[in-house]
């Protein structure tokens, strides 16, 4: 994924999940989302790969220019790119669930009424609210060997818990 994406695996690795615009549950903006690109992608310790979803997104950040930002040419293996970067952003609950079940530190940027699964992880510190762009934490991931460890049951049980 490192490659494929050109990344420099010295450099904090984010991978920003654009708020969902179009979704009927968030038919509204997220300013706080601008101001977490503008830190990410003016920081030349970080390379923010972000992933639009849709193409007046991917314009939009396109055009900003910043110069910590990677927007993929075509669709990635999201998931793995999750299991290998430092911090997740996303306004999305299925990204921040993976994130967490990847044990990649997680901050949702959601601003509408958050859903049940992702409360209690904010609750037992397993995902964070960003409500400030500068209050995001910016670091290596503490690895496990090579690679991240990762937690399939406890993605199963945060599935299992919406039930």
């Amino acid at each position: 994924m490192v490659d494929v994406l050109g990344l420099d695996p010295a450099r904090v690795l984010a991978v920003v999940r654009t708020p969902p615009e179009v979704s009927l549950y968030h038919r509204h903006g997220n300013p706080l989302f601008s101001d977490v690109l503008e830190r990410l992608g003016t920081d030349p310790a970080v390379q923010a790969v972000v992933l639009p979803r849709t193409p007046a997104q991917r314009d939009s950040i396109r055009e900003a220019a910043l110069p910590s930002l990677v927007v993929p040419e075509h669709a990635i293996d999201a998931q793995n790119l999750i299991a290998i970067a430092d911090v997740v952003v996303s306004a999305g609950g299925t990204m921040n669930r993976e994130a967490v079940a990847l044990g990649t530190p997680v901050w949702t940027t959601f601003a509408g009424t958050l859903g049940a699964v992702d409360e209690r992880l904010i609750v037992e510190g397993k995902m964070a609210e960003l409500t400030n762009a500068d209050a995001l934490v910016l670091g290596k991931k503490k690895a496990v060997g090579a690679v991240a460890e990762r937690d399939p049951e406890l993605m199963l049980d945060l599935l299992l818990s919406a039930l």
